[in-house]
């Protein structure tokens, strides 16, 4: 009977060890699918912060670009008034002093002024180039004239003004740009110049 119980309690303890480990390889087991949910829920998160991240960018960019178009929407239709602009330039250009001083004259002068100050208002600025360092962003180098050092790179004459809406060109300035004089050609050209004359 001793051995019974022996036996039994040997038992017990080898289905409480059993018991136990089970218990351990589900505690294992548990932990980690824990560990697994965990690291699949912190992937879903970062997923989720850079698909918000990527959304705020794209709103962003959208409302930049929407900003964009309306600030410069009026590109064309201002390219197509800069002509009467010129005109009015040239106009009071050539128009002699005696004629400056009618009335009707004054008419016309208010108009210009009158068409500029709404360009102005539309964010159109004319681009200042005459005494100015050569820039290929702004100025279009149409001629270029010979002349001393420190016109060399410089815009000497302006042919056609340009402007800019708000920070964008929307028509570069046409210049004539300063160079250094080309040394002379040697003697013999010249020679050859006069036999095909």
């Amino acid at each position: 009977m001793h051995d019974k119980k022996g036996r039994e309690h040997e038992s017990g303890q080898a289905a409480a060890a059993r018991h136990g480990e089970e218990a351990a390889s589900d505690f294992e087991a548990l932990k980690r699918q824990l560990e697994e949910e965990t690291a699949k829920a912190d992937d879903y998160l970062k997923h989720w912060q850079r698909t918000q991240a990527d959304f705020i960018n794209y709103k962003r960019r959208v409302e930049q670009e929407r900003a964009d178009q309306l600030k410069y929407a009026n590109a064309s239709l201002i390219l197509k008034i800069l002509p009467v602009i010129d005109d009015f330039d040239r106009a009071f250009a050539s128009l002699p002093h005696e004629v400056q001083q009618m009335t009707w004259f004054d008419g016309i002068a208010l108009i210009d002024r009158k068409l500029r100050f709404v360009l102005e208002q539309e964010g159109v600025t004319a681009i200042e180039a005459l005494g100015k360092d050569f820039d290929p962003t702004l100025h279009e180098a149409v001629m270029f004239e010979e002349g001393a050092d420190p016109q060399h790179g410089k815009v000497v004459a302006e042919l056609q003004k340009g402007y800019k809406l708000h920070d964008r060109v929307v028509r570069p300035t046409l210049v004539k740009v300063g160079q250094l004089p080309q040394e002379e050609a040697p003697k013999a050209d010249e020679g050859d110049q006069a036999d095909q004359g």
